[in-house]
């Protein structure tokens, strides 16, 4: 099933798509690889190896998983006349909305990590997380880069990547964590 939302497409203003191309190619593969080394730098700085450790598993591992899926589904990307962008590529699921995910979702994590905020804080972070996500999401239809389907189903590829990779770093963390107190009994 593709939702495709030509509408949207065909009423495009040109500020509206300086923006959305801004938004785009801000979020692209190599900017959000950008995004990623200058964290993991900050991360490596304050010595906090389990974050980074996080960070480059869950996005540089959510781009593979992404190409891969984007194989296994093939999926022509959407037709127009008039095309605001034109990508070779396969369109599903949405690789910028799938990083944007995992990137995102990655820093509510750190920041939500802090003691004592506010709730207020808290929501802002979340909220502002789910907006650029959505921004993104939005860019990629509106261009026509995507179908409304392809942006939906990378963004739960995004959170279901992200929920494995904590969940898998917890459980390792915690099997070394047995194995060096073994060993330190021993």
């Amino acid at each position: 099933m593709c939702l495709s939302v030509p509408g949207f497409h065909a009423h495009h203003h040109p500020v509206l798509t300086q923006f959305m191309l801004l938004i785009t190619h801000w979020h692209s593969i190599l900017g959000v690889s950008v995004m990623t080394a200058a964290l993991s730098v900050r991360l490596y700085l304050r010595q906090q190896h389990h974050w980074l450790r996080l960070l480059v598993l869950s996005v540089v591992g959510g781009m593979l998983v992404n190409a891969a899926l984007k194989q296994v589904f093939q999926r022509p990307r959407p037709q127009f006349e008039d095309p605001l962008v034109t990508l070779a590529s396969y369109s599903f699921p949405s690789g910028h909305t799938a990083a944007t995910t995992v990137f995102y979702g990655f820093l509510v994590l750190l920041l939500l990590r802090r003691p004592g905020q506010s709730a207020l804080r808290r929501g802002a972070i979340v909220v502002g997380a789910v907006v650029m996500v959505l921004l993104v999401a939005t860019s990629r239809v509106y261009l026509g880069a995507h179908y409304l389907s392809d942006v939906l189903a990378a963004m739960l590829e995004g959170v279901l990547w992200l929920a494995l990779c904590v969940a898998f770093l917890r459980r390792f963390t915690r099997h070394r964590a047995d194995v060096e107190t073994a060993n330190a009994q021993d």
